[in-house]
């Protein structure tokens, strides 16, 4: 079984900036070997306390890599250097 990439977005809901980044995430997914999972800031209370002002965080393998936002281009450059290291 190939390595997988585990992309998760923190998120909550009527998040305009959390919509944006989920869109780049969705164009470059389907390029690497990857997983995406959405996680509800205010469904735990301990993530909407820590959270909540930052809210979107993209997490890469567990390692929060960008806050707010990002672009396809700076997305991919990073993915592209973990796509490296696992296969």
């Amino acid at each position: 079984m190939p390595a997988t990439i585990v992309i998760e977005i923190l998120t909550k809901n009527d998040c305009c900036l959390c919509d944006d980044i989920k869109e780049v995430v969705n164009r470059v997914l389907p390029d690497y070997p990857a997983k995406l999972v959405m996680t509800d800031i205010e469904s735990d209370p301990t993530l909407h306390k820590k959270f909540k002002e930052r809210i979107p965080v993209l997490k890469i393998n567990g390692i929060e890599s960008f806050v707010y936002k990002t672009n396809e281009t700076t997305l991919r450059h990073k993915l592209d250097r973990l796509k490296q290291e696992i296969l």
